[in-house]
């Protein structure tokens, strides 16, 4: 088959499951724009997926010429950047506040970086802030689909998920593989609550 014409963002809060994402999607068969650079380590084994100059978005998009039929993890606060004339499939990963909040501070604290002793509030209120900001610039611009997952959906459900992602991408993906690749021992922050389904949406 070949490579859709659209390209497919990986995106969502720090530690919401976006590296996840980009295994299953390169398991299923959807290339992913990635560099290498950030290598695996204790709190992402599998890997990180992440390609350089995306971070440099907000000052330098020339990279996306290379990712139409691609997949790419482009972290939340970047998606305002992204230049027009070009068609986005956004997945959306969602996750519980309180594992988000976890997963982070034992990552900062590992990093030893100043992040770790903000509140946690505060942490929670900045990222639903800006989350909220982003999405709504996002609602002005027709070049942008979006597809909400939720991380624990991932886990515990990965055929339905496969299911999911195959329809929103237009039937690209080996839905055997996608669903192959969730592994229950790296979900290692787990709130007690199980959050809401979440839905595919178009803006």
């Amino acid at each position: 088959m070949s490579a859709p014409r659209f390209i497919t963002i990986v995106s969502g809060l720090p530690r919401s499951g976006t590296s996840l994402m980009m295994q299953m999607l390169d398991a299923g068969g959807l290339q992913p724009l990635t560099d290498g650079a950030r290598v695996p380590d204790e709190d992402n084994p599998k890997g990180y997926y992440e390609f350089e100059p995306v971070k440099r978005t907000r000052h330098d998009c020339s990279w996306v010429e290379r990712a139409p039929g691609l997949a790419v993890k482009v972290i939340y606060a970047q998606l305002r950047y992204l230049p027009a004339g070009y068609r986005y499939r956004v997945i959306l990963m969602r996750r519980d506040p309180e594992e988000v909040l976890s997963s982070q501070a034992v990552m900062l604290r590992r990093l030893a970086s100043p992040g770790a002793t903000l509140p946690p509030d505060r942490l929670a209120n900045a990222f639903a802030s800006d989350l909220a900001d982003v999405l709504a610039t996002l609602a002005r611009r027709p070049e942008f689909q979006i597809l909400d997952v939720n991380y624990r959906d991932c886990v515990y459900h990965p055929r339905d998920t496969a299911t999911r992602l195959n329809g929103f991408l237009d039937g690209i993906l080996d839905e055997d593989r996608v669903a192959s690749v969730p592994d229950l021992t790296l979900y290692r922050h787990r709130a007690e609550q199980v959050p809401a389904a979440h839905h595919e949406k178009r803006i």
